[in-house]
């Protein structure tokens, strides 16, 4: 890989040019070599999300102006809901919450909000509201039923949107990311409500990082709990996650990139400050 082999050189011409402290150039080079595996060469132009579509199990996906989801009628929510997050779309605009409705796009009827009423889980956003607050129509999308999976409220208040803070902090950093996100769908779950609504045990996140020249990958995967757990202890290569949900994430990517990505759960060059 292009990109490794530089990372590799340059610790390499410092060592020789400078041979004291030999342990801690040799601990720098394994360090940068480890980052770099987490970065793969782009050989395709800049695409939109609904080039970077995972695979559907029920073939139910729709496309939203805002974001895409797969609809899982066995489960009442997405298998995965997937946007692009924009630096220029990380906003606080404050704006007021809607009420919560049905998505009419979903053909078999997206389940109602009140299968929630009581049930002592939160309304969880998949693509959260605070990820299209700059516009109102954006934000209010973000309100179908579709786009929501049944969290326990510490985990919902807690870790999980703290790794929603954390994506709008890369996407500034990194001038943009695709996110797919959703919960892992499996037989036997509790469910909640008239519809059974299913309870998810554990949430996914996969970020895909894209610019000119190179293409990186993160996916965490998070009990549905309360947890005080760093971020970084939740990473797992996007492959676990494929065996899990039954779904190919990113399959339009070139398949010795995608694969070099999805086995990697690296995650040193990602910033975590």
């Amino acid at each position: 890989m292009k990109l490794s082999f530089l990372f590799f050189l340059f610790p390499a011409f410092v060592f020789l040019v400078n041979p004291e402290n030999k342990n801690a150039k040799t601990t720098d080079i394994k360090q940068k070599k480890a980052a770099s595996l987490a970065f793969v060469p782009s050989r395709i132009p800049k695409k939109n999300i609904q080039e970077f579509l995972p695979t559907s199990t029920t073939k139910a996906i729709i496309t939203h102006e805002f974001y895409c989801l797969s609809y899982n009628e066995k489960y009442e929510q997405a298998e995965w809901v997937a946007y692009e997050l924009k630096k220029s779309e990380v906003l606080n605009a404050n704006l007021k919450r809607p009420y919560f409705i049905q998505d009419a796009k979903v053909s078999t009827g997206s389940a109602d909000w009140r299968n929630y009423k009581n049930s002592g889980y939160d309304k969880g956003h998949l693509c959260p509201a605070a990820d299209r607050e700059f516009s109102k129509k954006a934000y209010e999308s973000t309100f179908l039923t579709s786009n929501i999976s049944p969290q326990n409220h510490e985990f919902n208040s807690g870790v999980w949107n703290r790794l929603e803070e954390k994506t709008r902090y890369w996407a500034q950093k990194y001038d943009g990311v695709y996110v797919v996100t959703a919960g892992i769908l499996q037989p036997n779950l509790k469910t909640i409500g008239t519809e059974r609504v299913a309870v998810p045990k554990y949430f996914y996140k996969i970020i895909l990082d894209e610019n000119e020249t190179n293409y990186r990958m993160i996916a965490f995967l998070i009990p549905n709990a309360a947890s005080n757990k760093p971020l970084y202890d939740f990473v797992v290569a996007v492959d676990q996650i494929e065996k899990l949900t039954g779904l190919d994430f990113f399959p339009q990517l070139p398949d010795d990139i995608e694969k070099q990505l999805e086995k990697n759960s690296d995650y040193k060059s990602w910033s975590f400050k």
